[in-house]
C-alpha cells in the first residue's frame, strides 16, 4: 500500500462497487459518486500509505482512508512478514486499541486477520494505553504488536502503529521490510479475513497484565518517604476522553496520593472528544476544564494525557499562585533532574547508566546529565529511536530515562515507548520530593535554571499544503543548506549539522538541519513526516532567552 501515485480513482471505486465489499461501504461509495465527486477522488486517488510509523488517515470508504479493508490489507502484509521470520516457531502478536471511533473494530479485524494466518494473538479486553501494549509485547514474548490509535489527531482520524519484539516501534531495517510486504497486498481479496483450519488462538489480556504493568511502574519510584509526608498533595488529572482514565489515577492512588480530582466530563471515553477541539495536551485549550477544576479545588498540580496515554502535559502554580502550563522541554528537564538527583543519592549512578533525548529537545537535558557524569544519547525525532538505543545497549548499560519536546517521556526499560502513566507517577512523586525541600515544581524549575542557565524553547510550524506546498518546503530546506545563516540573534553560528549526512552524525539519514550559535542558541528545521508542515524548533539560552525567541522567529519565519 505504498503507492501514492495518482490512480484512476473512478475505475478503482467501480471495482469496489463490483467487488466483495459490504453493502454499507458500497452505499457510501455511491453517495460520494452522486453527490461529492471531489470527495470520491480524494478517497480513491491513491492508497493510504503504510510508512515507518504504520498507518494514519481519515476514516471512511476508499483506498486512501482508514477502514476495515485498508486495515486488513496492512495486517496481511504484517502477517506475511512475521511468518517469513517465525522460522517455523509458534509466535504471538499483541493487539491493543484506544478510545477513538472504530478503534475496537479495527483492532478486532487486526486480530482476526493475524489469527486467520495461523498466529497466536493476545488482545486487550478493552481500551489500554499504548505503553501497556509495548509492555505486553515483552511480557508475553511476542514477536510483534499493533496499537490502533491516531494519537492526538482530530476525531476524524485513526491509525495503526506497528511494534517489533523489543516493544519499540519498528525501525530500520524491519520497517522497510514490512513496508515492502504490505505493498504487495494490493487488493482486499488477498487478505485472509475469515478464520478456518489452522487459525491461531485469540487470547484476551486484562487485569493480570494491568497488575504487572502497574507493579513495574511503581517499582521505578524513588521517594516513598516524601510521598508519605505529602500524600495530601492536590492533583487534577484528565485523560481527555482517552485510555489513561483508569490506570493513571490508580497508579497515583497506589503511590499514596489521597487527593486526586477528576474532570468528570472528560473521564468519558469518547472518540468524538466532545469537550475539546483537539485532544492534545500540547494545546492550552485542551487543559482548560482541568485548570478550572484545579482552581475550584486549590490543586497544586494538573496533568493531562492524550487519547492513547503515551504523552503527558502538566500545569503548576507559579510564584504568584497562578496555574501555568509547562512545555515538554521544561517537564522533561524537571523529571530528569529529579531522577538523576535521587539516583545519585541512592548510590545507583555509574558509567554504564545513560539517558536519551531527541535532537530537537532542549540541550538542558544533556547539560543535566553531564553534571551527574551520565551519558546522554541524541537521537532523531521519534521515541522509537530512543527504544532503539535501549535495545542496542542491552547487557552493556542501563537506561535511566528519556524525553522529547513533544511531551513524551519514559523511565526504565519495562516499556520501549513514551509512557504517560509512568510520567504522571514520576511528576507527582517529584512534586512531593520538592515539597520536602520547601519548593513547588515551578520553583524547582527555577532552581534548575539558576544552576544550568535559563533556557526557553518554542516551536513554529508553517503549513504548506498540496504539491506547490511540498515544493516550497523542499526549496526552504535547499536554500538553508546552500546559504546557512552566519549569525543567530547576533551570535556567530559555530556549528551546522545536516542529518542527511549519516557519515557525520552516526544516525540514520533524515531531512533535518541544525544551527548552533556561540551564545548557545539552537535552531532546528525539519519537514514533518506526517503533515504538510515545515517545523522550526527554536532554543534560546541566557537571561534574555524570551526576547531571543521573538528575534529567532522574526529571523527564520518572519
Amino acid at each position: 500500500m505504498m503507492n501514492t501515485m495518482a490512480q484512476d480513482y473512478i475505475a478503482i471505486a467501480d471495482s469496489w462497487l463490483a467487488g466483495d465489499f459490504d453493502e454499507e461501504t458500497k452505499s457510501k461509495i455511491l453517495e460520494l459518486k452522486n453527490s461529492d465527486p471531489a470527495g470520491l477522488e480524494d478517497a480513491f486517488y491513491k492508497n493510504l500509505e503504510f510508512g515507518t510509523g504504520g498507518l494514519r488517515g481519515v476514516m471512511g470508504v476508499g483506498t486512501n482512508r482508514m477502514n476495515r479493508y485498508t486495515v486488513g490489507m496492512a495486517t496481511q502484509g504484517l502477517a506475511n512478514y512475521i511468518l517469513k521470520h517465525a522460522e517455523g516457531k509458534d509466535v504471538s502478536v499483541c493487539v491493543s486499541y484506544d478510545s477513538r471511533n472504530n478503534s475496537e473494530l479495527f483492532a478486532r479485524i487486526t486480530a482476526d486477520v493475524l489469527s486467520a494466518n495461523g498466529l497466536h494473538v493476545y488482545i486487550f479486553d478493552g481500551i489500554r494505553p499504548t505503553p501497556e501494549l509495548s509492555y505486553a509485547i515483552r511480557k508475553t514474548g511476542s514477536i510483534a504488536g499493533v496499537m490502533v490509535t491516531a494519537s492526538h489527531n482530530p476525531k476524524e482520524y485513526n491509525g495503526y502503529k506497528a511494534y517489533w519484539n523489543d516493544g519499540a516501534q519498528i525501525t530500520s531495517p524491519v520497517d522497510a521490510e514490512i513496508i515492502a510486504e504490505v505493498a504487495k497486498v494490493s487488493d482486499p481479496s488477498l487478505v485472509r479475513f475469515t478464520k478456518g483450519e489452522g487459525s491461531g488462538k485469540i487470547e484476551l489480556m486484562g487485569s493480570e497484565m494491568d497488575e504487572n504493568y502497574m507493579s513495574d511502574i511503581l517499582s521505578l519510584m524513588l521517594s516513598p518517604e516524601s510521598r508519605a509526608r505529602h500524600k495530601d498533595l492536590k492533583i487534577v488529572y484528565t485523560p481527555l476522553h482517552g485510555c489513561g482514565v483508569r490506570l493513571v489515577p490508580e497508579c497515583l492512588r497506589r503511590l499514596g496520593f489521597e487527593n486526586v480530582y477528576h474532570v468528570a466530563a472528560q473521564d468519558v471515553s469518547d472518540g468524538n472528544f466532545p469537550t475539546v477541539a483537539s485532544p492534545n495536551p500540547e494545546e492550552p485549550a485542551a487543559m482548560k476544564m482541568a485548570l478550572e477544576e484545579a482552581d475550584r479545588q486549590g490543586a497544586d498540580l494538573v496533568m493531562a494525557t492524550d487519547p492513547d496515554a503515551d504523552r503527558m502535559g502538566i500545569a503548576v502554580r507559579d510564584n504568584d499562585g497562578r496555574l501555568v502550563q509547562l512545555n515538554g522541554n521544561q517537564t522533561a528537564s524537571i523529571m530528569t533532574y529529579y531522577i538523576l538527583t535521587r539516583w545519585k543519592e541512592l548510590g545507583k549512578l555509574d558509567s554504564t547508566k545513560y539517558i536519551c533525548k531527541t535532537v530537537v529537545t532542549s540541550q538542558l537535558l544533556a547539560d543535566i546529565a553531564a553534571s551527574f557524569g551520565v551519558k546522554c544519547y541524541n537521537v532523531l525525532t521519534g521515541f522509537k529511536y530512543i527504544g532503539e538505543v535501549v535495545r542496542r545497549n542491552e547487557g552493556k548499560g542501563e537506561f535511566i530515562c528519556g524525553g522529547e519536546e513533544s511531551y513524551g517521556f519514559n523511565v526504565g526499560e519495562f516499556v520501549r515507548d513514551k509512557d504517560a502513566p509512568v510520567a504522571c507517577s514520576v511528576v507527582a512523586e517529584c512534586a512531593a520530593w520538592a515539597a520536602d525541600q520547601g519548593l513547588t515544581l515551578y520553583q524547582l524549575l527555577q532552581k534548575i535554571y539558576s544552576e544550568y542557565g535559563y533556557r526557553k524553547e518554542s516551536l513554529v510550524s508553517l503549513v504548506r499544503k498540496g504539491k506547490s506546498g511540498a515544493e516550497e518546503i523542499q526549496k526552504i530546506m535547499a536554500d538553508m543548506r546552500q546559504n546557512p545563516p552566519k549569525e543567530i540573534c547576533g551570535s556567530k553560528v559555530v556549528k551546522v549539522i545536516d542529518y542527511l549526512e549519516p557519515e557525520k552524525t552516526g544516525l540514520v539519514k533524515s531531512n533535518v538541519l541544525q544551527f548552533f550559535s556561540e551564545a548557545g542558541d539552537v535552531v532546528s528545521v525539519r519537514p514533518s513526516g506526517t503533515e504538510p508542515k515545515i517545523k522550526f524548533y527554536f532554543g534560546a539560552k541566557g537571561d534574555d532567552a524570551d526576547e531571543k525567541l521573538k528575534a529567532l522567529r522574526a529571523q527564520f519565519v518572519g
